[in-house]
């Protein structure tokens, strides 16, 4: 009797930890495309850009590792900006609003306060820009090109009234 309840012990234990480790495992799901439609926004100005998640990691990120040399980390980083040099396709992210938490660009226009770079990457918008213009910049650098966009209407799509 002692055999057959340890037995089952085992047995219990042996699937909890099989469970446990395909969650830890299977990680996060990532679309190929992920839309940039935050619900913080009341609305966008701008047509919504479709970031293509898949062709940034495959195409750019792989094919160019010295370029890209922090990975995932190149876009994902830390509260001090530090890149996530460890993170993985599949590994839990936060969104880049957790931090970055006035939906919105930096306000414009005459009389408006002049705002150090800290103060401006408050700002999703600004941060989610200053993120990928640096990036593409970096690319076309480095590759001869002008391929990767750099300004606004290369990456949003005209909006649809």
């Amino acid at each position: 009797m002692k055999l057959r309840s340890l037995l089952l012990q085992t047995t219990m234990a042996g699937v909890a930890i099989l469970f446990l480790a395909a969650g830890i495992y299977a990680g996060t799901d990532v679309p190929d495309v992920i839309k940039l439609d935050s619900p913080e926004y009341e609305k966008h100005t701008k047509g919504v850009v479709e970031f293509t998640h898949k062709k940034h990691y495959d195409e750019y990120a792989k094919k160019a590792p010295d370029l890209y040399k922090n990975g995932c980390g190149e876009c994902h980083h830390d509260a001090d900006n530090k890149p996530l040099k460890a993170l993985k396709v599949g590994d839990d992210v936060q969104r880049c609003i957790e931090c970055h938490k006035k939906p919105s660009e930096k306000p414009k226009g005459k009389g408006k306060p002049k705002l150090t770079k800290s103060q401006k990457l408050e700002y999703h918008a600004e941060a989610l820009h200053e993120n990928c213009r640096v990036c593409h910049k970096k690319y076309n650098k480095a590759n001869k090109t002008k391929a990767a966009p750099t300004t606004c209407t290369k990456c949003h799509p005209k909006k649809k009234k």
